[in-house]
């Protein structure tokens, strides 16, 4: 007998392949997964991949379990109406629920002059190919640029310093500012042992070919610049006329339903319940995608979705190969002073990293076995009516 409910899941990273695999817990489902290339990219190893220090792109035949139909193309907009998910191909995709998991992506502010034509992202696989590509015509002894004191700057900074680069930090406010006192002195260490110029609390103004300038109107000589300052959100939901909030995220209920159509469900980045998202993360991601699918699973079975339930343990982050982070936090995400530094650090962040690819794969071929740490429904208002 043929399925009746089709799923369509656009985007197909940390929080739409597990959703996909997770809806594979009912019999009754067509999932389809949307997503612009026919690799998953493990983004936590992006600034590994660029150093040339590891790989990020995985085979999709060894995460998507049985009854996933992978379509390798761009949603272009969604059709609440016709319950069409419109591709850039042209072709057009009927649906009973969409789970909306769409992601981030880099945020070259066009504001910053030079900064889009100039800078390199390293948030996807194909700018962070180009970078690589890039830095390969780079002199070693050459001054490149990391803007963006957060972990992506952080990593990638330590990542190119320890393969022998000459490397200027740049933060907007403090040098990792997400972790507490002690951790960030360790960082600090770490980077001025290796030869990381850190500037804190230093904002960019001009982008050009061979220099960053900065408000004051400094000048540094920048052989590259890598521009890892915030992220952004795809549009998909402002053009497909759904509310979202000033980024860009899809305005959804604690469930993660849309406020405008109970049958878009969203995940990950670009979800925002109750107006107020969760951290941009991999951690989230996971979580999130299990949740929107279980929403979507309660709507066919005619029950009352659960509340989002997730509790912050922290983050980790790699400094170079040998060294790394494990910040420990309160539920709500606000760090406390402690952390593992240095070899068990590094230990723990690649352990998480494997985690995060080996818990889809374990979901494709058990749906259902995805765990993750509660901590109780979020006490919030929704900021939006």
């Amino acid at each position: 007998m043929s399925t009746s409910h089709k799923i369509v899941v656009i985007g197909g990273g940390y929080a739409g392949t597990l959703a996909a695999n997770h809806l594979r817990m009912s019999s009754d489902v067509h999932i389809t997964l949307v997503n612009s290339r026919p690799e998953f990219v493990d983004r936590i190893r992006l600034h590994q991949y660029v150093a040339g220090t590891g790989e990020a792109a995985v085979d999709y035949g060894t995460l998507l379990g049985e009854g996933v139909d992978l379509v390798v193309d761009s949603a272009a907009r969604i059709d609440a109406v016709a319950r069409e998910v419109r591709l850039e191909s042209g072709r057009a995709l009927d649906y009973d629920y969409v789970i909306y998991a769409v992601g981030s992506v880099g945020a070259r502010p066009s504001a910053v002059p030079g900064a889009v034509e100039f800078a390199f992202d390293i948030s996807e696989y194909e700018p962070a190919r180009r970078l690589r590509a890039r830095l390969a015509d780079v002199p070693l002894d050459a001054q490149v640029t990391v803007v963006g004191g957060g972990l992506t700057g952080i990593e990638t900074a330590a990542e190119l310093a320890e393969r022998g680069r000459r490397v200027t930090l740049v933060c907007g406010r403090s040098l990792a500012p997400y972790f507490s006192s002690g951790s960030r002195r360790y960082t600090a260490g770490w980077l001025s042992r290796h030869g990381v110029t850190v500037i804190e609390g230093a904002q960019v103004s001009e982008v050009t070919p061979d220099a960053v300038v900065f408000a004051d109107g400094a000048e540094r000589p920048s052989a590259l610049t890598v521009w890892a300052a915030g992220f952004g959100v795809p549009q998909l939901a402002v053009a497909s006329g759904l509310r979202t909030d000033e980024l860009g995220r899809l305005l959804t209920d604690e469930t993660l339903t849309s406020i405008d159509d109970d049958r878009i469900v969203a995940a990950g980045d670009a979800a925002a319940p109750s107006g107020r998202p969760l951290r941009m993360s991999c951690y989230a991601a996971g979580p999130l995608g299990a949740q929107a699918a279980d929403t979507v699973l309660s709507r066919i079975a005619g029950t009352e979705p659960e509340p989002i339930n997730v509790r912050f343990t922290g983050a980790c982050v790699s400094i170079g190969r040998h060294a790394g982070i494990r910040q420990f936090a309160r539920k709500d995400d606000t760090a406390v002073n402690v952390y593992i530094s240095g070899r068990a650090g590094a230990a723990i962040k690649e352990a998480t990293c494997k985690l995060a690819v080996g818990r889809i794969r374990r979901e494709a071929r058990k749906p259902g076995s995805y765990v993750y740490v509660k901590g109780g429904p979020r006490s919030v208002e929704p900021a939006f009516v």
